[in-house]
């Protein structure tokens, strides 16, 4: 069954209204478009049946203009040869003659008025039918949008996230504990400025020691007293 049941319910149609009141507004949005298009289809056809019946007329008031005026010169002659009775058939023939051109204008003038019609509700279709698409694109677009929002929020939520801080946590720790490692190594090897600075305290300490034993009248370290 269509959500709409003549043209003009779908050209005075509120969308906003008929899709905010949708459970499922976007197949609904889907649902008035193929009507439409479906609809859209059916003026443009129609439109086409009027401009070929105005297009009818026209030849058939060309056919029956020419059986009038051959009517008339048929009359004509039977007059001049005195047969009134051919006269008489001639000029009824004509009339019939008119009185087909004269239908044929009428329903020329009703194919006009059909198929500007017509242009007219084709021209309102359409831009109808481009508000429910961009109105669908929109449904689209938020949906999609949401659909993007929920995946994401997932991937935050689902354990996923927190694992991989946790191994890069894991990880920072490692190199931190290999970085100290490589200090504690790194101390144990002394360098050249170590060695020297080591050399500097030892004669210091040695310098020191002879000035007490001097004091302590104690000879000083691998000499001999004299006596």
């Amino acid at each position: 069954m269509g959500l709409f049941s003549r043209l003009g319910d779908i050209i005075n149609s509120n969308l906003n209204a008929m899709l905010d009141g949708a459970e499922n507004p976007e197949k609904i949005a889907r649902l008035i478009i193929q009507e439409m298009e479906d609809t859209l289809v059916e003026v443009r056809t129609s439109a086409a049946r009027a401009m070929a019946d105005k297009k009818e007329m026209e030849r058939e008031i060309v056919h029956f203009s020419a059986s009038r005026d051959d009517w008339a010169a048929k009359a004509e002659l039977a007059i001049d040869k005195g047969r009134e009775d051919l006269a008489r058939g001639a000029l009824l023939a004509k009339q019939k003659s008119e009185t087909e051109i004269v239908r044929r204008q009428e329903a020329m003038v009703i194919a006009e008025e059909a198929f500007l019609r017509r242009q007219e509700d084709l021209v309102k279709l359409q831009a109808k039918l481009d508000e429910a698409k961009a109105k669908h694109r929109a449904l689209v677009m938020r949906r999609e949008a949401a659909e993007q929002r929920i995946r994401m929020r997932s991937q935050l939520y689902d354990g996923r996230a927190d694992e991989a801080i946790l191994r890069y946590n894991q990880l920072e720790r490692k190199v931190d504990e290999m970085e100290a490692y490589a200090d504690t190594i790194r101390g144990g090897e002394p360098g050249l400025a170590q060695e020297f600075a080591e050399l500097e305290q030892n004669e210091s300490v040695e310098k020191e020691l002879a000035a007490l034993k001097a004091r302590k009248g104690k000879p000083a370290s691998g000499k001999k007293t004299e006596g």
